[in-house]
């Protein structure tokens, strides 16, 4: 994540400091049907650095669709973990 800048850390301290009574939820109406709520959606499992060996053509292939090559290793890895683990769970049944 990225550090605040000035004026940004100085918007988030003076929200902080206020009180929840003084904050104006007029615009946001509170839920009280979550029974369409999905669990999960936004979780992000955490990330830790490591260092891989690829080759040359694979690097190339995966930089040739721009930025973001490692977040593509990612899923493609992920990919290959959860359609392991589906192949697995047929194989048990």
């Amino acid at each position: 994540m990225k550090k605040p800048t000035k004026d940004r850390a100085r918007q988030i301290a003076v929200i902080a400091a206020k009180r929840d009574a003084d904050i104006d939820l007029s615009e946001m109406p509170e839920v009280l049907d979550w029974s369409g709520a999905e669990i999960g959606k936004f979780y992000r499992p955490p990330k830790k650095p490591v260092t891989m060996r690829l080759d040359t053509d694979i690097l190339g292939w995966l930089k040739s669709y721009g930025r973001g090559y490692q977040t593509k290793v990612n899923i493609l890895l992920r990919h290959a973990m959860q359609d392991s683990f589906k192949r697995s769970r047929r194989k048990a049944n």
